[in-house]
């Protein structure tokens, strides 16, 4: 039997054959039970929340690569004991001998499934950020962990492209990064204007002065943005139109956050006609004052602020709460002109413009 093992079959004996295909094949049936567990250390370690629904979509990701990795690596290793025979120790091309183009090839195929292994805990890793995201109803974050998906997802492919050249075809990557050095920086020159609003976009996803949803003031324009984008904001006005804003402008420029302020401001002027006594307008400021006293409105100020040749002049100026939708502060502000007209009219009082007579004169 010892023999028999021992036998030589194309520069390999029996026994380093049936170590090898058995080695593959016990690999082939423990691949499955070692990756679920790799898989459950991973989740455990990437994912601090510890909720069982994320374990399923991880699962999905992750274990389909981390199983092909796992197999291809174990025979890349069994295979490494065998020698080759003498009739494939030949030249493919030039100096490149098959064992040679053999190792290049595996070494790819390894970097390959690493790399996809690596882009599926970005994509599990996204998942959660992106649920947190939507659960706290912030669109920026989530627009931003979107891009931050998409830029790794380039960069590791990225990265396994110079892996790729290194160890499989043994190209000094210095060179490489000289000259892809040298491109970024003429197409960084070439591109200046565009790689300004992405930065821009940046200190908006960060610095976060505005938000999706948000109803903004900006270059004269007024309206609710609708997308941050990596290059510009889009922004629907009040007479419904769609802009583009380049996002350098929406981070040089002033902008009023309206959907920020915390109180919303309203101001009445009332010209009183010079016939209206000094108790007339002691008991219409005061009952002014009364009608103030809404809950909606949190602060108001109401005074005799002027009084000349023209007209006696009342200042009515009062904050009201952000808890009405822009359509219900109107009809509140239309409310309270019409109580303070009714009040004029009970008071018997008429408002400058209301007083005026015009007399012609005719020249003899």
């Amino acid at each position: 039997m010892e023999d028999f093992l021992q036998k030589q079959v194309l520069n390999n004996s029996i026994q380093i054959y049936l170590g090898v295909f058995g080695t593959i094949i016990i690999a082939f049936i423990v691949k499955r039970f070692i990756s679920k567990y790799l898989a459950g250390l991973l989740y455990k370690i990437f994912s601090k929340t510890g909720k069982s629904f994320h374990k399923e979509p991880f699962l999905e990701l992750i274990i389909s690569p981390l199983e092909i990795f796992l197999f291809l690596f174990i025979i890349v290793i069994a295979f490494d004991k065998l020698k080759l025979p003498a009739f494939l120790n030949f030249i493919v091309f030039r100096q490149v001998s098959f064992q040679a183009l053999l190792e290049s090839v595996t070494n790819a195929a390894l970097i390959i499934m690493f790399i996809r292994l690596c882009i599926r805990l970005v994509k599990f890793g996204a998942l959660i950020l992106e649920e947190k995201a939507t659960s706290s109803g912030d669109g920026n974050n989530s627009q931003l962990i979107i891009f931050f998906k998409d830029f790794f997802k380039v960069f590791l492919i990225l990265f396994g492209g110079i892996l790729v050249l290194h160890f499989s075809f043994h190209y000094r990557v210095s060179n490489f990064l000289t000259g892809l050095s040298i491109v970024g920086a003429a197409i960084a020159l070439a591109t200046k204007e565009s790689l300004e609003n992405l930065i821009a976009s940046f200190i908006i996803f960060f610095d976060k002065p505005f938000s999706t949803g948000d109803t903004v003031k900006v270059q004269g324009f007024s309206g609710v943005v609708e997308k941050i984008g990596l290059r510009s904001t889009r922004i629907r006005t009040d007479f419904k139109t769609y802009i583009t804003v380049p996002n350098k402008q929406m981070v040089d420029t002033i902008l009023d956050n309206v959907t920020q302020r915390t109180q919303r401001r309203a101001d009445i002027t009332l010209q009183i006609g010079l016939s209206a006594t000094a108790e007339q307008l002691k008991k219409i400021t005061a009952e002014i004052k009364m009608i103030m006293q809404d809950d909606i409105i949190e602060t108001s100020v109401v005074f005799l602020s002027d009084t000349g040749t023209n007209a006696h002049v009342i200042t009515v100026q009062y904050f009201a709460s952000m808890s009405q939708t822009l359509d219900e502060f109107y009809a509140f502000r239309q409310y309270i002109n019409l109580a303070v007209i009714d009040l004029l009219d009970k008071n018997g009082v008429s408002l400058a413009a209301a007083s005026t007579d015009v007399v012609i004169t005719e020249k003899k």
